[in-house]
């Protein structure tokens, strides 16, 4: 019985990532979702599509790490209800990889500095770049604040319209989540609590 020699075959060498995302690879697979979904990605309006989705999913779940948040000093300040809110972010629905959009409000107790304003936007931008549920997103957010301000005092409300509801399943374009997260005296304190969600709500 003659034998036969398998050769190993070589390691596939890996392409060029830039942030952690093989944009190479990712506009060969949408060149081939185009395909499979009965589309010529070489006809005219289609050519540079790949490319162009390639570098939206490097831009979007490439946010880097998170935000170096900057107080400043007010020592008058004790127990003073801050919320900042109106803030808005795009995200992606993990189970269906389908926008949703978040609308974002934070308050925590300033007690002797207050956070820098632009720095909520930063956070909640940061934890929305990427593959996410509203319900983790709303936790992340309020945990990394209250890293920030070094006290458990922060409560997140965070309202979503998700496109995974919106427009596909039920298809219930008015349909609208909210979560909720609270921590320290926002959990305990619920005068506190409801005039953080009449603030948060208002915005």
């Amino acid at each position: 019985m003659t034998g036969t020699t398998v050769t190993p075959a070589a390691p596939a060498v890996p392409r060029q990532r830039s942030d952690g995302i093989d944009t190479d690879l990712v506009a060969d697979l949408i060149g081939q979702l185009l395909v499979a979904l009965g589309e010529d990605p070489q006809r005219e309006g289609l050519a540079e599509t790949p490319k162009r989705v390639a570098a939206w999913w490097r831009d979007f779940l490439s946010p880097g790490s998170a935000p170096a948040a900057t107080c400043f000093t007010e020592s008058h300040l004790a127990g003073q209800l801050i919320v900042v809110g109106g803030m808005s972010v795009w995200s992606l629905c993990e189970h269906h990889m389908i926008p949703m959009n978040l609308q974002v409000a934070a308050g925590y107790l300033a007690e002797g500095e207050v956070v820098g304003l632009s720095k909520f936007g930063r956070v909640a931008q940061h934890f929305a770049g990427r593959l996410q549920v509203q319900e983790r997103f709303t936790r992340e957010v309020a945990e990394h604040l209250a890293g920030v301000i070094g006290r458990e005092d922060v409560a997140v409300a965070v309202r979503g319209t998700h496109l995974c509801m919106s427009m596909r399943g039920v298809r219930m374009e008015g349909a609208r989540t909210t979560t909720v997260h609270t921590g320290g005296r926002f959990k305990t304190d619920p005068v506190l609590s409801q005039q953080f969600l009449t603030v948060a709500s208002g915005q």
